[in-house]
């Protein structure tokens, strides 16, 4: 009689782990997947804010008009595209990059076709600070997309390494959550912005 008490308690104890243990890793996917939602809306967030510095850049009147229009026709075509939202109820299940890389890309590719290390130089040495500050903006704006990006990528590869382990695949604990795909595209800063 005793042995079967031990033996009930012993396996009623190992269910109680497994089932918290299973519990527990739900719940730190569930705010994985949250993490990759809320890196994704701030990294659309700053990918608008260089479009609209590189859009300010353009209609500052500094550069020559065939650098301008490239950089005012990238940001336009940068700001007409968003992350996707397939499921509109709730804004961050499911959004995703949308196809946006070559966009973005073009956006960088565009700046820094136009802003050589000598041309901004020369602006900021001729226009004084209203074009520095222009510039700065363009530059803290391409900064703040590479560390958005940056974060973004790190919360991505945290999902996949979770999803990989055996106990979530077997367990099916993801659900039915996309598995996030990390963002790539070019968002080097053009040479004369570089600190």
């Amino acid at each position: 009689m005793v042995d079967i008490l031990q033996l009930a308690t012993f396996v009623v104890v190992v269910l109680i782990a497994v089932a918290w243990y299973l519990s527990y890793s739900a719940a730190r996917l569930d705010r994985l997947h949250a993490k990759v939602e809320g890196a994704m809306s701030a990294l659309d967030a700053q990918l608008i804010r260089r479009a609209e510095a590189a859009l300010e850049l353009a209609n500052s009147g500094v550069l020559d008009p065939a650098s301008a229009l490239l950089i005012a026709d990238a940001a336009t075509e940068s700001l007409e595209r968003t992350t996707e939202h397939p499921v509109t109820d709730d804004l961050l299940d499911g959004q995703h990059f949308g196809g946006r890389e070559h966009v973005e890309s073009d956006l960088t590719a565009a700046l820094a076709a136009a802003l050589p290390e000598d041309l901004v130089q020369d602006l900021t040495t001729r226009d004084g600070d209203l074009v520095a500050d222009t510039l700065g903006r363009v530059a803290s704006s391409g900064l703040r997309v590479q560390l958005a990006r940056r974060f973004h990528n790190d919360a991505v590869r945290d999902v996949r390494r979770v999803r990989a382990k055996r106990s979530v695949r077997f367990f099916r604990l993801a659900g039915y959550a996309a598995l996030p795909e990390p963002v790539e595209f070019d968002d080097a800063l053009p040479q004369g912005l570089r600190a």
